[in-house]
Parts: C-alpha cells; structure tokens; sequence
C-alpha cells in the first residue's frame, strides 16, 4: 500500500485525499488549524469545505507536517499557488528524499512566473522527472460525490506518471497520463483567468454564445501561449485544455466562474473577497499569466481584459466593449 502526504485541507485536498484512499492509499492529510484538524478526526467529514462527505478511514488528518511526511512516497501539494513558496520553504526539510512531488494547483506565481513545478524544483531541490501536475476537469464537490471524472497526470518521467495514475484510479476517477508538463500546467493555470472573464459575461446577463466565444479564444490564447513556451498543441485539446476550460467556464461550482459573476454584478473584488473562503486562483495568476505572455511577445486579450477588471478598476461593461471592439481580423 503506499502511503500519500496530501498538504492542504481545503475542498480540492480533501477530495483527492479521499480519491488516493478509496485507490487503496494510506493518507495523511496536513491542515494548519488545530480547530479543522480536529474536526475532521472526530467527524470523519471537513465540514469547512467538503459538508456532507464522510471520508474513508484510511485518511488521516494531522496538523504536524513532519508527522504527515513520514515516509510518504507520494507528496501532494494543494495550497494556494501563491503561498506555495513560502509553504515549501518550511517543508523541503521534512520532504521523503524518493517522494514523487505531486502538485493540484493551477497558478502562475506572481513576481516570477515560473509554473508550480518550477517552483517546487527550485525550492526543494528535485529534479524535474520526480515533480508531477494534476489537472483536469476536476471540481472537487463533484468528485467528493463519486460522480464520474477523468483528469490528467503530467511528468517527464513516464514512469513516475504511470505510478501515480495507479495511486489515485478508481471506479469513479479514471487518470490518464501525459509527458507535456509544460502544457498540462499552462492549460490549469489559464482556465482560471478564461473563467473569470465567463463569470463576468453571465454576470452581465450575456448567455451561451458569449461564453462559447470566450472559451474558444480563450484556448486560441492558451494555445499560443503553449507553443511559445514549448508545449504540444495537441495538449490543449484534451482533458488539462479543453476539458478543464469547458467545465470552469460553465459551472456554478466553479470558484473563478463565481468570481467573476459576481464582478459582473457590481460587486468590487474586495467584496467578493470577504464573501468567501474559497480561493479564486485567477484573480491573482491573471498578472503573472500576462507578465509570462509579454515576456514572450504573445497576445493574450482575454487575460488583458481580465486584469484590467481585477486590478485596474475598470468595469465589466467596458470590458466587453473593448475586447468586441479589437480589430476584425481571420481566425
């Protein structure tokens, strides 16, 4: 049986500790408040984020780091991508020196838009055949409830990546595997920003054809942006592009979707800020995201857009005014 460290109990790290338990893992389950902790271990549910979902046995909670690595083969990382660094620093030290490093975040870090395996690579140490990404359309409630999902599981190393599909395949989540690391990321981080836009088109009261426009720009942007940083196009039409795209943009589960629906609806971002306790990862990755395009001289219009909205003040409406109004030209 392996053993699985997952670190973050929000709705995401929940839900995957309990698809690696139900595959057969033992899992440690790392939360920082004592108060969830020990919610969880008495209740056998993280009623914070996942109420109603009774979780298996074989998930351990703890709020001790180094209690939850102990011998773990498999790492996975589920905290905000924009805290990562900083979680990583105090926990490489702890970290199992043959763990495979598995990241569920879908960010692009702020200041140096590196990817979040860039990021676990430089802080720990790892070489990049031991760190993996999960992505797909993957929203947690969903699969917490044993509906039916696929995802992907990206890594350089083959191998590595075909031991982690058997670690988390069950009857309800079937895994596939993908060597494009690089796309696989990019595809996670993306959607996130393509889905706040969407948000924003339902919040204004825009319906099927707006969105079906901006997911399929939206993935015109994340494919060129792919290929300028050396991804296989052919990524983006599957599970971690496409898929992920399709099922943020168009579900009310979706955090981003949500987030930008309420901005569409006049609310500022500090006032949906303090409306939830879940993380928008969009919200903040859409300026690495236009920082990392510019830097490789990609036009990404969307993201631009959602910036402008997010951090520069300007309202939903004119948003949509200006990306309609760009220059007709063939697709």
């Amino acid at each position: 049986m392996k053993r699985a460290a997952v670190l973050g109990a929000g709705s995401w790290g929940t839900t995957f500790a309990k698809v690696l338990a139900d595959a057969g893992c033992d899992v440690a389950l790392h939360a920082r408040r004592p108060e969830l902790v020990q919610a969880i271990s008495d209740d056998g549910e993280n009623r914070d984020y996942l109420p109603g979902i009774r979780l298996p046995a074989a998930v351990r909670a703890t709020g001790d780091a180094a209690d939850a690595l102990d011998g773990a083969d498999v790492v996975v990382l589920a905290v905000p991508s924009q805290s990562l660094r900083q979680n990583l620093i105090a926990w490489a030290p702890l970290l199992p020196a043959d763990a495979t490093l598995l990241s569920l975040m879908k960010g692009i870090e702020l200041g140096t838009t590196k990817r979040m395996s860039e990021v676990i690579c430089e802080v720990t140490g790892a070489g990049a055949d031991r760190v993996a990404a999960l992505s797909g359309p993957n929203l947690a409630r969903e699969i917490a409830e044993e509906q039916p999902a696929a995802t992907v599981i990206a890594c350089t190393d083959a191998d590595r990546a075909a031991a982690l599909q058997a670690a988390c395949h069950t009857r309800y989540f079937r895994p596939y595997t993908n060597t494009d690391l690089v796309g696989c990321e990019l595809g996670g981080a993306l959607k996130n920003v393509v889905a706040l836009a969407c948000g924003i088109a339902e919040g204004l009261g825009f319906g099927d054809n707006t969105r079906a426009s901006l997911i399929t720009r939206g993935l015109a942007e994340t494919a060129r942006l792919g290929l300028a940083l050396g991804a296989e196009l052919t990524t983006f039409a599957g599970l971690a592009g496409l898929g992920d795209l399709v099922a943020t943009c168009s579900s009310p589960l979706s955090r981003n979707r949500t987030f930008g629906e309420k901005l569409g609806r006049g609310m500022t971002v500090q006032e949906v800020q303090e409306s939830t306790r879940q993380t928008a990862e969009g919200v903040k990755s859409c300026r690495s995201v236009l920082d990392l395009a510019r830097a490789h001289g990609v036009d990404v219009p969307i993201t631009e857009a959602v910036v402008r909205v997010c951090h520069e003040g300007e309202s939903a409406a004119q948003m949509v005014r200006e990306i309609m109004s760009r220059e007709a030209k063939p697709e």
